[in-house]
């Protein structure tokens, strides 16, 4: 059974997608496909393996990060974890409350997560920002997104450190 907040979550971004039509037309649904020899998947929140154990097409590993769920690339629209559902995007916990940022680990295979969340349908970005809302008013979830802020953060100074370059 999921957790609460994550049915809650995870129903707000059921029908809402970062563009009014299939994004997967813009990229040939190249976020859905797995990388040919590598280990690639979508990092699930706190309890949502759940609702993935025992489900045929679905493989789940643990990482240094969480659990990471592998699928064939195929699924029902119901079916998919919440990181497929925010993808390119990601709910941040800031002194300030919840922000939506584009997911810089989307930037690698998202054409949209590059041109930033300016060019996404407002109605997904604003339903980004409630579902990061709902997540924070649970402990779990919040300390899943700061912990998802803080790799964000490193990911960003990273990068500015090799477009400065300097190497560490």
């Amino acid at each position: 059974m999921l957790p609460e907040s994550l049915k809650r979550a995870r129903a707000i971004l059921e029908n809402v997608t970062p563009l009014k039509t299939d994004c997967g037309l813009t990229c040939n649904g190249l976020c859905c496909r797995p990388m040919e020899g590598e280990m690639t998947g979508m990092l699930l929140f706190p309890g949502e393996d759940k609702y993935y154990e025992g489900r045929e097409g679905y493989r789940m590993t643990k990482t240094d990060h969480g659990t990471l769920l592998i699928c064939s690339g195929r699924c029902e629209r119901a079916d998919r974890p919440l990181s497929c559902r925010l993808m390119p995007l990601i709910p941040l916990i800031r002194a300030d409350g919840v922000k939506v940022a584009t997911d810089i680990r989307a930037k690698t295979v998202c054409p949209l997560a590059r041109q930033g969340k300016d060019a996404l349908d407002p109605a997904f970005v604003a339903a980004v920002r409630q579902v990061g809302r709902i997540l924070a008013e649970d402990d779990e979830q919040q300390a899943f997104l700061v912990t998802l802020t803080r790799q964000q953060d490193e990911l960003k100074a990273l990068r500015n450190q090799f477009r400065r370059g300097i190497h560490v």
